[in-house]
C-alpha cells in the first residue's frame, strides 16, 4: 500500500523546504547551521570572583571554617576537614557543588542566604567538569582519554544488499482527528528507509524519494520505541495501551510479516531493545522491572529488579556483551547481557533518563536526560568522558519566570560516531565524536521527541509533538 501525499516546494531564507502531508503525519525537509564553541572557564577569570562575592568571608585567608580556604587555586583544591571539595570532571560528585545546589535551605551554602545565581552555579559546574583550570594556559586536570572512534562494522551485520520493503500487507488506517505525536522513529542502518510511529501502525518512508512505502499494523496501540536490527532486516516495535497492555513485536522489513510477539505487560512498554544476534529482547516500563526474553521461544530469561522508578530506556551494546538500563529517577546501570550480573552503576543524572545509545565500537554509551545533560560514558570504568551539562538550553521568553525545562529527549549515534539529540529547546542538534556541536535544526511551534541519522549520515530525521516528521540535510564533512 502507498499512502497519498501532497508535495510542495518553497524557499525560506535561502534554505530549501519541502513538506509532504501523508496519512498520519507530515514530512519536512530543511537545513540549518552550527553554533559557537563555549568559552573556557578558569579559576582566576571566572571562579575566584564568585568565591570572593559569596564564600571568602568564611573560607578565605582570614577565616577558614571547616579548614577550607578558597582564596587561591592551590588551597581551594587542597580542601579542608570535610575532604577534597572538587572531583575534576565530575561536578555532581564534588562536595562544594553539592553544597551550593542543595535544595534544603538549611543545608545549602552560603548559609542563611539565597542560592547563588544560576549563571554563577553554571560557571562553577563548567569549571569542575572541564578540569579545574587555574588560568587559560593551564591544562585540564581531567585525565586524558582516547575518545577516537574507528568505525567498526561486523561482517555479519552488514547485508550484501540493503533490505528495503517489498510488497507489504494492506493496512486499514485508523480514523484520527489529528496525527499522533511522533513518540519514536528510527532509520535503517543500511538503506534509505525510516520507520515512524503512528496510532496503531508504523509508517515506512523512503528517504530518497520522500514517499511513503507502506505501513505495518500495530494493533497493540501506540509504538513507544522503534528500532531496526543491526543488519536492517528486522524492525522492532514496542508499546501498547497505557494502563492496559504492552508488547514488543518483531517485523520482517522486506515482507512486513510479524516474526514474534513478546511480553504480556499490564501497561505500555516504554523501553525495549533487540540484541545484536536477534536472540534476545529486553523491555521495561512503569513496572520498574527490566525483563529479558528469548526471541525464539518467548521464554523469560531473567529479570532486573534494582531500579526504583519507571524504566525509560534500555540498550544492548553492539558487541552483545553489555546491557544498559535507565529509569525515571536518573538511575543508570550496566549489566552482563547474558546473565544480568551488575557491572557498573553510573551515578550522574539527576532526573529522568530519556535515551540511551551505544557507539558502534561498544566502548562508549551515551545517556540523555531531563536534567538537560548529555553524557558520553567510557564503559571501561564508568567515567563520564564527555559531559554536556546544558546541551539544549532554551531561550527565556518574555514574561517567563523560574526554571525553564531544558531536558534532552532523544539521542542516537551513526556509523561514524556522530550523535544527534532532540531537546526541549525545540531543537535537534548534531555532535561529532568528540562531543563538539556541528549543526542545529530548529522546529517552530512544536517539540521534537525523536531523532535519528540516516544510514549514510547525510540526513537527520526528527519527529515532533504535532505529528510531523522533519528531514534535514547534514552539512558536508570537512
Amino acid at each position: 500500500m502507498k499512502a497519498s501525499f501532497l508535495m510542495k516546494t518553497n524557499r525560506v531564507m535561502g534554505a530549501s523546504v519541502f513538506s509532504a502531508v501523508a496519512a498520519g503525519g507530515f514530512l519536512l525537509f530543511t537545513s540549518n547551521s552550527p553554533s559557537a564553541e563555549p568559552e573556557l572557564v578558569t579559576y582566576e577569570q571566572h571562579i575566584k570572583p564568585i568565591f570572593r562575592e559569596h564564600c571568602l568571608k568564611c573560607h578565605g585567608e582570614d577565616e577558614q571554617k571547616a579548614d577550607l580556604n578558597l582564596q587561591t587555586h592551590v588551597t581551594a583544591l587542597k580542601g579542608g576537614s570535610g575532604g577534597a571539595p572538587f572531583v575534576a570532571g565530575r561536578s555532581s560528585q564534588s562536595l562544594l557543588f553539592q553544597s551550593i545546589t542543595d535544595p534544603d535551605d538549611g543545608a545549602r551554602m552560603p548559609p542563611k542566604k539565597p542560592m547563588i545565581p544560576q549563571a554563577q552555579i553554571t560557571l562553577i559546574q563548567r569549571w569542575i567538569d572541564s578540569g579545574l583550570r587555574e588560568t587559560s594556559a593551564s591544562k585540564s586536570m581531567v585525565a586524558e582519554r582516547d575518545l577516537s572512534f574507528i568505525p567498526v562494522v561486523d561482517a555479519g551485520s552488514k547485508p550484501g544488499e540493503p533490505v528495503m520493503p517489498g510488497v507489504l500487507p494492506e493496512v486499514k488506517l485508523p480514523a484520527v482527528k489529528r496525527p499522533m505525536q511522533v513518540l519514536t522513529l528510527d532509520a535503517s542502518p543500511w538503506a534509505p528507509l525510516a520507520a515512524v510511529a503512528c496510532q496503531d501502525y508504523v509508517r515506512l518512508v523512503n528517504l530518497d524519494t520522500q514517499e511513503d512505502i507502506g505501513c505495518l499494523a500495530f494493533p497493540e496501540g501506540e509504538p513507544h520505541l522503534l528500532r531496526f536490527s543491526l543488519d536492517g532486516a528486522v524492525l522492532m516495535a514496542a508499546g501498547g495501551r497505557p494502563v492496559e497492555s504492552g508488547k514488543v513485536v518483531l517485523f520482517d522489513v522486506k515482507t512486513g510479516k510479524r516474526l514474534a510477539s513478546i511480553g504480556d505487560e499490564v501497561d505500555a512498554v516504554l523501553a525495549a531493545d533487540l540484541s545484536p544476534d536477534q536472540k534476545s529482547v529486553t523491555l521495561g516500563g512503569s513496572g520498574k522491572v527490566v525483563k529479558v526474553y528469548d526471541t525464539g521461544s518467548g521464554r523469560l530469561r531473567y529479570k532486573i529488579q534494582k531500579h526504583t522508578d519507571w524504566i525509560m530506556a534500555v540498550a544492548f551494546s553492539p558487541d552483545g556483551n553489555t546491557l544498559a538500563t535507565a529509569d525515571r529517577a536518573g538511575g543508570l546501570y550496566l549489566w552482563e547481557a547474558v546473565s544480568g550480573r551488575l557491572l557498573l552503576s553510573l551515578n550522574e543524572h539527576k532526573a529522568s533518563i530519556r535515551a540511551l545509545d551505544w557507539r558502534g565500537d561498544s566502548k562508549m554509551l551515551v545517556s540523555a536526560a531531563e536534567d538537560g545533560t548529555v553524557i558520553w560514558w567510557d564503559v571501561k570504568d564508568g567515567w563520564p568522558a564527555i559531559r554536556k551539562a546544558d546541551a539544549h538550553p532554551p531561550a527565556r521568553k518574555p514574561g517567563a519566570y523560574g526554571k525553564i525545562a531544558n531536558g534532552v529527549l532523544a539521542a542516537r549515534f551513526d556509523h561514524e560516531g556522530r550523535l544527534c539529540t532532540a531537546g526541549r529547546d525545540q531543537t535537534v542538534r548534531l555532535w561529532d565524536s568528540q562531543g563538539k556541536e556541528i549543526q542545529s535544526f530548529a522546529i517552530a511551534e512544536a517539540q521534537p521527541l525523536s531523532a535519528a541519522l540516516s544510514f549514510d549520515g547525510k540526513k537527520i530525521i526528527g519527529g515532533d509533538t504535532a505529528g510531523r516528521v522533519h528531514v534535514w540535510d547534514v552539512s558536508p564533512r570537512k
